[in-house]
């Protein structure tokens, strides 16, 4: 990701603050339920209470709060490039360990964490000068040093580009299970798919194989 593309997203986010305000609509989710129900299908990885948990592009620091109503309370790190969100996460969760950084700058030991989570970081196509890094480059990066820092598993989801809409949309950056999956058993052969939640979108969960 570039400066420019980075401060793209920076920008865009903080507009979406200021119209929608603390809001899951701030973060580019349709609503609430939706929103949620991805917190749900990530959860099902077997998140256990006071598992350590690093939680990438987290926003406001809403997946804890989930988790909390869940009776499953962890020991939570949410890092996320959008200082705007992450005041208002402060705000609303003080409790929170909330940081200004992306996976990379913060640069966390390699499985220094329990779980490590992303849920909606990778929707968004960059756009940059021809010869920038691509965001399905970007991603497939993230997904392998989410993989090298977790001691138990991991668990994002991506939308499908198996729907026609998602993938023929200009700002958003959808992918082919298969690709991922592909990625995936780089490194364990020990993961799942989820795709029959929405029809757009999809989870993947993987861990460590003993």
């Amino acid at each position: 990701m570039t400066p420019a593309q980075r401060q793209r997203i920076i920008l865009s986010q903080r507009d979406a603050l200021r119209r929608n305000g603390f809001h899951p609509n701030a973060l580019f989710w349709s609503n609430q339920k939706v929103q949620q129900l991805r917190f749900q299908i990530l959860a099902d990885i077997g998140i256990q209470p006071n598992n350590s948990l690093l939680d990438i592009g987290c926003g406001f620091g809403d997946f804890a709060a989930y988790l909390a109503k869940q009776e499953t309370p962890v020991r939570y790190t949410g890092i996320d490039i959008s200082k705007d969100l992450l005041e208002q996460g402060r705000q609303h969760y003080p409790e929170l360990k909330l940081i200004e950084a992306d996976l990379f700058e913060y640069n966390p030991e390699l499985k220094s964490y329990d779980y490590v989570m992303l849920s909606g970081m990778l929707n968004r196509k960059f756009m940059g000068n021809q010869g920038a890094e691509s965001a399905k480059d970007y991603a497939y990066k993230i997904i392998r040093r989410m993989f090298k820092t977790c001691k138990t598993g991991i668990a994002f989801n991506l939308l499908d580009a198996r729907h026609e809409w998602t993938a023929n949309r200009w700002d958003l950056q959808s992918f082919h299970p298969d690709e991922i999956i592909e990625i995936v058993t780089d490194f364990t052969h020990k993961y799942q798919l989820i795709d029959n939640y929405l029809e757009n979108d999809f989870t993947i969960h993987a861990w460590r194989e003993k």
